[in-house]
């Protein structure tokens, strides 16, 4: 089993920061890519960003300039920082593993909020 755990959402203001942090663990002795995802309310989940194991970042069009992604491959960490939060980034969040021991496949966290009000 694979237990993927999220942290760090919340409630910022538009303008604001907020860092999510995701952490990998159980039986996954190889990561491929590690991203998240969000989904808001009434909308289908879309990729905000992804970051291979050799480090090459794919970012949505929204987000580009404001969030970064980042992953440390010893701990098995994937961190999302954003930056100037728009209302319009309001969602729950989904960190996403595509990894495992023998069989690799996607995991996906729990979802933490990510509420900016304007």
């Amino acid at each position: 089993q694979v237990q993927l755990v999220e942290s760090g959402g919340g409630l910022v203001q538009a303008g604001g920061s907020l860092r999510l942090s995701c952490a990998a663990s159980g039986r996954i002795s190889r990561i491929n890519a590690m991203g998240w995802y969000r989904q808001a309310p009434g909308e289908q989940r879309e990729l905000v960003a992804r970051i291979t194991s050799g480090g090459i970042t794919n970012y949505a069009d929204s987000v580009k300039g404001r969030f970064t992604i980042s992953r440390d491959n010893a701990k098995n960490t994937v961190a999302l920082q954003m930056n100037s939060l728009k209302p319009e980034d309001t969602a729950v969040y989904y960190c996403n593993v595509n990894g495992g021991s023998i069989l690799l496949r996607d995991y996906w966290g729990q979802g933490t909020q990510v509420t900016v009000s304007s």
